[in-house]
This record gives structure tokens, C-alpha cells and sequence, in this order.
């Protein structure tokens, strides 16, 4: 059973989609998503720095629509048995699955990063990956810290990353260090994503996720914070509004499908982290990723 598995925030790079640019069907998509922006994001994608993709209002949207404008030239090529994606590779997936619409998926989508921004300005806060733990360990050490942090990004067997406010991260990388975390390392990002910080963004999101139509996806998606074969709507919109404010149990969404019968995985999007985390999981599985058509 085939796979698909969809980036989240950190796999732009300078030059992304403009293969996909020749592509009839591709260019049409890039066009419109120029107009519902406001702003030409495929000229910042294809030829912009890297400091203009790292922008809030670029980096989501740019991530999205490399992935599922890069699923849509597959076309009949696109045969998905299940979906997932990592934070906001979960709406791609859901998009790229034929439960949002092209337009409703980046109109989320900008919108997430807007209710994001917002919140990371609220309160200044961060996250940190730890390396080397058992994930219990990392849960056991946030819990007793009297500061918001919790762990967010549940990556691969050993790798889990914690969010919350500054103090708190601090005093989380000391005492992990301490528990014999092989790393314990502060991350470059604007805020405390997948905590508690994140709820007036998810207040903000929950209306236009309520707002938008969600039809049963042509394939099961195992969700962030519920990582279990899901395909009805009314479940699908409650855990993309949980989302901002829960963990993305990745680790667990790999082995779900593994339980599942999932034997190949392909990475539609930017980069290659997700296969890597899923070899970490199951080293034997096969891997690859989605390849423009020619």
C-alpha cells in the first residue's frame, strides 16, 4: 500500500516549483494562487533569497503549493492508499485528497500563518529538539516545570521537540541535558507552536476551518493530533482545529500506517525529512519522493 506524506514549515528552499512551472496544469494553479495573494509568490519561490521565503506570509503558503501543485501533476499517477502531513503538510494532504478545495486549502492556509504570527507576537516564546530521550522522560520533565512547555513534535523514536515560553525551554533543555538528553537544542523559530501559547491563533483559525466545506477524503489521512485512519469530515475539521494548540504525534502516524499496511512512502513536497523520519521508524520500508512529471 502506497503512502503519501506531505512537509510542513522549514523544507523551502530558494528555487522551489519552478520545474513545476512548465507544467500547463501547474502554471494555471501558480496564477491563481498569485491572485488569491495578492502577491506573486511563485516569482519569491522560483528566484527570491532566503530571507523572503522565511517570511511568515511566504513560507507556509510557499510550502503548501509546491506540495499540492506537485500532486496535481501526477495526475493519474496520484494513487494514494492513505495521507498525512506533518503540522502544515496536514492541509496539503487534505487538499491533495480531494477533501478541501485548491482555493479553501491556501485560503486556510494564509490564514494559519496570519493567526500564528499573531500569536507568536503575544508572548515571546520558542521550541527546542531533544535528542537522545525516551519520550516519556521528556513528558515526565515538562509536566513538573511550573512554565508552559510541553512536548510538541513527536519526530521519530529519539527525537522529540518541546515548545513553550522562553524560561520555560530554558529550564527544560537544563534538566533534560541533565537526564541524559544527547542534545538539547534551542530552535530558530518565532514561537511556541503546538502549546498552549498557540490558542488565540486557534481561535482565530477555528471559525474559517468551520467556515469551509471538508468532504470525505478519496483515501483514510491519519491526523497530527489523532495519527489513527481517519475519513469522516465532521472528525477531520476537529482535529485541524486542535491542531495548532496539540502535538504532531508523527512518530505515531508512521507507525499507525505501518500497522495499516503501508509499505512504500512517498514525500510530495519540498526536501526529504519526512522519509527520514520515516526509516527511523522502520529502516526496511521503502521510501522515495514524488517525482515532475516530464
Amino acid at each position: 500500500m502506497k503512502a503519501y506524506l506531505f512537509p510542513g514549515q522549514g523544507a523551502q528552499f530558494s528555487g522551489m516549483g519552478k520545474e513545476l512551472y512548465e507544467n500547463e496544469i501547474a502554471k494555471e494553479l501558480f496564477e491563481k494562487a498569485n491572485d488569491i495573494i495578492g502577491f506573486r509568490i511563485s516569482d519569491i519561490m522560483f528566484s527570491g533569497t532566503d530571507e523572503e521565503l522565511k517570511q511568515t506570509k511566504v513560507t507556509q503558503p510557499a510550502i503548501f503549493l509546491h506540495s499540492v501543485i506537485l500532486a496535481k501533476t501526477l495526475g493519474a499517477d496520484f494513487k494514494p492508499d492513505m495521507v498525512a502531513g506533518h503540522s502544515l503538510g496536514e492541509f496539503s494532504a487534505l487538499v491533495a485528497a480531494s477533501a478541501i478545495s485548491f482555493e479553501d486549502g491556501l485560503k486556510l492556509v494564509i490564514a494559519r500563518a496570519n493567526a500564528m504570527q499573531k500569536a507568536c507576537e503575544l508572548q515571546p516564546s520558542t521550541m527546542a529538539a531533544i535528542l537522545g530521550l525516551a519520550d516519556e522522560v521528556v513528558e515526565n520533565i515538562c509536566e513538573s516545570i511550573d512554565e508552559v512547555v510541553v512536548a510538541a513534535n513527536y519526530n521519530c523514536p529519539g527525537q522529540l521537540v518541546i515548545s513553550g515560553s522562553i524560561a520555560g525551554i530554558d529550564i527544560a533543555c537544563q534538566q533534560l541535558t541533565e537526564a541524559g538528553a544527547k542534545r538539547a537544542l534551542k530552535l530558530n523559530v518565532g514561537g511556541a507552536f503546538h502549546s498552549p501559547l498557540m490558542e488565540p491563533a486557534r481561535l482565530e483559525l477555528k471559525e474559517a476551518i468551520e467556515n469551509t466545506t471538508i468532504l470525505p477524503p478519496v483515501c483514510p489521512i491519519y491526523q497530527n493530533v489523532d495519527p489513527v485512519a481517519e475519513t469522516d469530515p465532521e472528525k477531520i475539521k476537529f482535529n485541524l482545529i486542535t491542531q495548532l494548540t496539540g502535538a504532531v504525534k508523527w512518530t505515531q502516524t508512521v507507525a499507525h500506517m505501518l500497522a495499516d499496511g503501508a509499505d512504500e512512502f512517498v514525500e510530495v513536497g519540498p526536501g526529504n525529512v519526512l522519509q527520514g523520519l520515516v526509516k527511523k521508524v522502520n529502516r526496511a520500508v521503502q521510501t522515495s519522493s514524488a517525482a515532475v512529471p516530464v
